[in-house]
């Protein structure tokens, strides 16, 4: 991301850059620290998932920013169907750098998941007190049919709902009928010469004998996995969805769909 992101960002001119960093520390949740540096390159909003608690200091994080309206740690979000008491918050709004209006929220499933609060309801009740109209949604689910139903649950209402967590990017991009751009996973930013970022060995073994080790992260074919998104900032409706992964050397494979698969 030091290496890539920047020019990404400047050739296509993004005024809301989003990134899920709940791998970030070594694979393994996020620290305050790795926010920070994000934030340096340039991102505005992290979002993450059921890792997001291996860091016990970004609880320490969250809890600290709780009475700061412009704490840095509320960019950082956590799913916001975790129940009511759990630190930190799952729904920012700011401001693009155009000066657009916007909210980002972050949802978890619960298919193949902790069993928490529904994604769906909670949508709802967060959406019912938001006047941006550009509205970026997290979906951090295993279940591609949870993912693709919340896609369509939410279609006409949000600008983008874009999934996170299986680790491997889909070759579903689109925009739906109503306006919403949807990807069932963005695919993760690190070593694809893995098994979902682990080394590959590892992983192997705990199939063939089911015995428990130490997972550690790969280094091999790393790449970044993103999509773009253009949509009209009056009404928030996405107009194309273009799925970017660059390799290490900067080389990109690209994809675009755009309103109605045009």
């Amino acid at each position: 991301m030091r290496e890539h992101l920047g020019r990404l960002m400047k050739l296509h001119a993004v005024d809301l850059c989003i990134a899920n960093g709940e791998n970030a520390a070594g694979g393994f949740g996020i620290t305050p620290q790795i926010a920070e540096e994000f934030f340096d390159l340039g991102i505005d909003v992290i979002t993450t998932g059921n890792h997001v608690w291996d860091k016990r200091e970004l609880v320490d994080y969250f809890n600290g920013a709780a009475n700061e309206a412009y704490s840095p740690a509320r960019r950082v979000l956590r799913p916001a169907n975790y129940p009511a008491g759990t630190p930190g918050v799952g729904l920012y709004e700011g401001t693009t750098r155009a000066g657009v209006p916007y909210a980002v929220m972050n949802l978890q499933g619960r298919v193949f998941m902790t069993n928490i609060d529904d994604p769906f309801r909670v949508a709802d009740k967060l959406l019912a007190g938001i006047s941006a109209k550009v509205v970026f949604i997290d979906f951090h689910a295993e279940a591609t049919s949870e993912k693709v139903a919340l896609g369509w649950y939410l279609e006409g209402r949000v600008t983008a709902v874009i999934g996170t967590h299986t680790h491997i990017p889909t070759a579903d991009s689109r925009v739906l009928p109503g306006g919403t751009a949807y990807q069932t996973d963005v695919g993760m930013t690190g070593p694809y010469e893995s098994v979902i970022g682990v080394q590959k060995d590892q992983i192997v073994q705990r199939f063939l004998t089911s015995l428990p080790s130490r997972f550690e992260a790969a280094s091999s074919d790393v790449r970044l996995c993103s999509v773009l998104i253009d949509c009209d900032e009056s009404t928030g409706r996405a107009r194309s969805i273009q799925r970017i992964v660059l390799n290490e050397e900067g080389h990109a494979e690209e994809s675009w769909q755009g309103a109605h698969g045009k």
